[in-house]
């Protein structure tokens, strides 16, 4: 799909990864519809695809409430007139164990307030902006890419039952959505992140980050700017569906 003029709504594109898509796919000439649940982090996206000339438009939504993301969608609808892409990028971390238990006393458990958070967004939340996406695209009759970002976790990571457990869900959906949205002439990837540069990172002890890059075959974090090169890549070619890009860096979980 050449993007330039097409319009792609980016999720989680306030901060973080989902910017570099962003500033990204701008640059290639694409219209974005840029969803956020924090208008002032959209706001600073918008000032720096602004002074790229960049085109863009901002929708402030909780991916995880229906109505929200029902009329997001259909604001996308009035203001653009169709849809042509989707990035679902946005996504929360809650981490903790499932249970702690010290001389042989159960010290604490893996909330359902965390459990259910994680999913709600991450999960949930691809799932009802995948479904409003999808409807936008088939009924514009132009067929369209839907990208879900998902995780190296999704094979399962000490600590991160809830995001894991959500991730591998986000990339069942890229196999399943391939197939149903097929006739539609829509296609579905997904992109599995290792650990990326991001504000969450870049908060870790030195000590911590120098044992993480130890462990990343390539010697380094991912970027931003890479990530969106994967994008670049999916929505240029016609002939990727229903598969996961694993980007890592050769770390495998």
């Amino acid at each position: 799909m050449d993007i330039h003029n097409r319009v792609i709504a980016i999720t989680g594109a306030g901060r973080g990864l989902g910017r570099a898509i962003a500033l990204s796919l701008a640059s290639q000439g694409a219209v974005l519809a840029l969803i956020d649940v924090n208008r002032t982090d959209l706001e600073v996206t918008e000032a720096e695809l602004r002074s790229r000339d960049g085109r863009c438009a901002l929708f402030v939504c909780n991916v995880a409430v229906e109505s929200e993301v029902e009329a997001t969608f259909a604001a996308i609808k009035e203001q653009f007139g169709t849809l042509h892409g989707l990035i679902n990028c946005a996504g929360i971390l809650r981490d903790g164990m499932l249970i702690k238990v010290k001389e042989g006393e159960l010290q604490e458990k893996l909330s359902l307030a965390q459990w259910q958070s994680v999913i709600d967004v991450n999960l949930t939340g691809t799932f009802l902006c995948g479904r409003e996406g999808a409807a936008l695209m088939a009924l514009g009759g132009q067929g369209g890419v839907i990208i879900n970002i998902s995780s190296i976790a999704r094979a399962g990571n000490i600590g991160q039952s809830n995001y894991a457990a959500s991730k591998a869900g986000v990339a069942s959906l890229v196999v399943t959505w391939a197939r149903e949205l097929a006739r539609h002439q829509i296609r579905v990837m997904g992109i599995a992140p290792g650990v990326f540069a991001t504000d969450m990172t870049a908060a870790m002890k030195p000590e911590a980050m120098a044992r993480m890059q130890q462990a990343i075959p390539v010697g380094t974090l991912g970027q931003g700017a890479q990530l969106a090169q994967t994008v670049q890549f999916i929505l240029a070619n016609d002939y990727l569906s229903g598969r996961i890009i694993d980007l890592d860096g050769g770390l495998r979980l």
